[in-house]
């Protein structure tokens, strides 16, 4: 029988709030839809099928929020990572305009939800910024800004001065800030996630790896540790975890490694100088830093770090020395926790929605944008689920296509890291 495997030593674990109990499945089980995995994504997808009526089974291999959903960086991001733009001109003006009004919406839809659920959180909505330290990405965010604008989104271009205000720094030139974006502390909000889909009448159990996945006459056979599931519909929702349980899943996604490290609770009057209206930023930049003040005072910066797992701040110095070439006022200050997860990259950076055989359903790929877009997506997928292929979702389904030359990703990712720390470094 698989360990059970301890959460990662992050500021998370040791401040969120008490989980809900999740007991490992120990018992056959016959339900209409089995989610596995307890991400954002399935947890999401349990209470708004919950919500209709419907029964929902959800199998986690560890509990709720122990991958990147409960250790991420805690933004709520609005968007995709393609300008609006793009995504029309990739999926045609209507798939593509619906795109775009729901990825630019799901920051609105997780606040709604964790209000309506009063889940403690500590989340706020105090806007997103993207920001360039360079001419050319500058001007790329300058474009996304107009693009956004031009469609009657709540967005301004800040300029230098503006960031600096903002900022507390004057390494920025330009960035884009959207009203929207927010922030929450990740490992309460899954645990609250689930907290709200059990008392809608969702099953969630934890310590309750896949082990298998076949059919079985009509239905869907899950094959777990201890217990058998029989289910009518089955979503998967691994995301960087995913393993072999479906043919070729694993090879549609990189797995990739982000990293954050965390100080102490910081004065006021520093807290002030750095951040003094509380949005959340990430930099357009080849390697993505991005951070945020939490509502104690913190500051946590994250960014990509060793493709392996972490447990101290050393483990991504990097990230101290930029905060204090960013802030010079924060040298001496305590760093106390640094951690890491796994999320998942795709090779076309959309989200990737599959229906590879009747009954399955599977969504993964929030590419760094998992908070807000992987909650969202639980209301699509479950309006999917019950209704079937006659029920039009706001993402593309598509086939699924490995990604050439998968097994060489730790290579890839490793020299894309440090070639992009390069890049950045020259300002190219």
């Amino acid at each position: 029988m698989p360990a059970r495997l301890p959460l990662p030593p992050s500021l998370y674990a040791d401040t969120a709030v008490a989980p809900v109990a999740t007991p490992p499945l120990d018992t056959d089980k016959n339900a209409s839809i089995a989610i596995i995995g307890g991400g954002y994504t399935g947890l999401s997808t349990a209470l708004h099928l919950a919500e209709q009526g419907v029964e929902a089974l959800v199998l986690e291999a560890q509990e709720p929020g122990w991958g990147a959903s409960g250790n991420n960086g805690g933004h709520t991001n609005p968007g995709l990572k393609h300008d609006p733009d793009q995504i029309e001109a990739d999926f045609g003006a209507d798939l593509g305009r619906r795109m775009i009004a729901f990825a630019y919406g799901t920051t609105n839809f997780t606040h709604d939800l964790i209000r309506r659920y009063q889940i403690p959180c500590e989340a706020r909505q105090n806007g997103t910024l993207r920001a360039a330290y360079n001419e050319a990405s500058a001007a790329a965010i300058e474009t996304t800004a107009k693009q956004c604008i031009r469609r009657d989104m709540p967005v301004t271009y800040l300029n230098r001065e503006q960031l600096r205000e903002m900022t507390g720094t004057d390494r920025y030139i330009g960035a884009m800030l959207d009203a929207r974006g927010g922030d929450l502390h990740p490992l309460s909000y899954a645990r609250g996630l689930a907290r709200a889909a059990i008392s809608a009448g969702a099953k969630v159990h934890g310590e309750t790896p896949a082990l298998s996945l076949r059919r079985d006459g009509r239905s869907w056979r899950i094959e777990t540790p201890r217990a058998v599931v029989h289910a009518d519909k089955v979503l998967l929702a691994t995301n960087g975890f995913t393993d072999d349980l479906w043919p070729a899943l694993r090879r549609t996604i990189v797995p990739v490694f982000s990293s954050i490290a965390a100080t102490a609770p910081l004065s006021d009057a520093v807290a002030r100088s750095i951040m003094p209206t509380r949005p959340v930023l990430y930099e357009s930049g080849h390697i993505t830093v991005y951070y945020r003040i939490d509502q104690h005072n913190r500051l946590l910066m994250g960014g990509r770090g060793p493709m392996r797992w972490i447990k101290s701040p050393h483990d991504v110095a990097y990230l101290m020395r930029y905060a204090e070439r960013l802030w010079p006022q924060l040298r001496g200050v305590a760093w106390t926790h640094g951690w890491n997860s796994r999320l998942a990259i795709t090779g076309d950076h959309y989200p990737h929605v599959h229906e590879p055989a009747e009954g399955i359903l599977i969504s993964l790929g929030c590419n760094g944008r998992g908070v807000a877009l992987a909650t969202a997506m639980g209301a699509q997928l479950a309006r999917r689920l019950i209704v079937g292929a006659k029920a039009e979702i706001d993402m593309p389904i598509t086939g699924i296509k490995p990604i050439p030359m998968h097994a060489f990703w730790p290579v890839g990712v490793t020299t894309a890291v440090i070639a992009g720390r390069i890049r950045d470094r020259l300002g190219m």
